[in-house]
């Protein structure tokens, strides 16, 4: 555990401060700790994203020095939605945006520590700001804000000078989040806020909320946007967002998508996101600048991500299943569902069962041009079902021989691999 004097140097080796209110008052203050601090989540969506990850690990990070969490999930705001670069968002349904909520204070759950003298504490904006009316919207709160500066959060500004403009609606959540500052600190004395960089403005209007209506001084720390080296945003698959939910993204996937990290990102997303020690992490980027095709720092990153949000369980099975498909284990101890994970991105094909052979099979995937081809490689020696090297080419496929979901993998040489599914 990092004592509270020491955090600020922690977060900032670990690449996890962007901006913040006056450092050394902001060191002063957690030193005299414990401080309440508290962070957003939105439910624009049924799961939480690896942006959020960034945000959560910020959040343990500070609980782990002795401050205590509040965790707010934004009931409220996530009917409204921040305005986005890309245009205005799709308002959802009332009870989508409950249903979502509550998966959201799910996840979170699982990464804070809600007993002890640190404390973490789940909020819901919804809970105040249901309350307001338009009339104690305006006076209470609106009064404070001047609309110049609101026209210059960076955000809105860039929204004006598009062909879409923004509503009302969304220019009013920066409103709506700095009266969730001001909630939190009468109600918890919470008097910190973090999150990521992008919402530095309305952050900051909370702080400017609190010392006109309170006279308090509070503070701000929000963590960098997180780019790959070459300036590109990192966090996206060909399926999308990099979700949490093992529903939205299969932990062998999950594990996948942080193994295919490139030398040049790996030691600065080990410092991100996992809480591997400083002597660890040098050891791993000797690693890299030694033996990059080992890529021991890019397995560490995978497994130490999907530990922490999967689970060890989990990360037991998705290193089980990659290491089976490669012809170190047993396929037939994956479950229907990580197989069908671990070979999604592989030829398919669909035969008969019992009448269809390897020969058969080879060609219906791809992995071989015809009949011909396919015998020449089982003469050989490449053709394998299931791991296994197979010699006789008539064969058939049968129900011995099947993997979990009905499908059987079929291997040429050691690197071409296919899935067939048998009906």
């Amino acid at each position: 555990m990092f004592s509270v004097t020491d955090i600020l140097d922690e977060l900032q080796w670990r690449g996890l401060i962007a901006q913040h209110t006056d450092i050394d008052a902001l060191r002063e203050h957690l030193a005299a700790g414990p401080v309440t601090f508290y962070c957003g989540f939105d439910p624009t969506a049924a799961s939480l994203h690896h942006g959020h990850l960034v945000q959560i690990l910020l959040m343990r990070h500070l609980q782990l020095a002795g401050h205590r969490p509040l965790a707010l999930v934004g009931g409220a705001t996530g009917q409204i939605g921040d305005p986005r670069q890309s245009g205005e968002r799709q308002l959802q349904p009332s009870e989508v945006v409950r249903g979502w909520a509550d998966r959201l204070k799910s996840q979170i759950s699982h990464f804070l520590d809600f007993e002890g003298p640190a404390a973490a504490t789940m909020v819901n904006n919804l809970d105040w700001t249901a309350e307001l009316s338009a009339i104690d919207l305006l006076r209470g709160i609106g009064k404070y804000f001047r609309v110049g500066t609101m026209l210059s959060k960076d955000i809105v500004a860039r929204r004006l000078a598009s062909d879409e403009g923004i509503s009302y609606t969304e220019f009013s959540y920066q409103i709506l989040q700095a009266n969730d500052f001001l909630e939190l600190y009468r109600r918890y004395g919470a008097t910190m806020e973090t999150g990521g960089n992008d919402q530095w403005g309305n952050m900051i209007g909370g702080v400017d909320l609190i010392r006109k209506v309170e006279g308090a001084t509070t503070h701000v720390l929000t963590t960098p946007i997180i780019t790959k080296s070459d300036g590109t945003k990192f966090g996206k698959s060909e399926g999308g967002a990099i979700w949490l939910d093992p529903q939205m993204m299969s932990p062998y996937a999950f594990y996948q998508f942080w193994l295919q990290v490139e030398d040049a990102d790996v030691v600065r997303f080990l410092k991100i996101f996992t809480f591997l020690d400083r002597a660890r992490i040098e050891e791993l980027e000797v690693e890299v600048a030694e033996r990059p095709h080992i890529r021991s720092a890019q397995k560490a990153l995978a497994a130490e991500v999907t530990r922490l949000v999967h689970g060890e369980e989990e990360l037991d099975r998705v290193l089980a299943a990659t290491n089976a498909l490669w012809g170190g284990g047993d396929l037939h101890a994956i479950d229907e569902q990580t197989l069908s994970s671990a070979t999604s991105d592989l030829p398919q094909a669909c035969l008969k069962l019992g009448e269809a052979t390897i020969i058969d099979a080879l060609v219906e995937t791809g992995l071989e041009k015809g009949k011909s081809a396919a015998r020449r490689t089982l003469a050989s020696g490449g053709a394998y079902l299931n791991n296994i090297k197979v010699e006789d080419e008539d064969a058939p496929i049968c129900v011995e021989d099947l993997l979990a979901g009905s499908r059987v993998l079929v291997r040429k040489g050691r690197r071409n691999l296919a899935v067939v599914e048998l009906s």
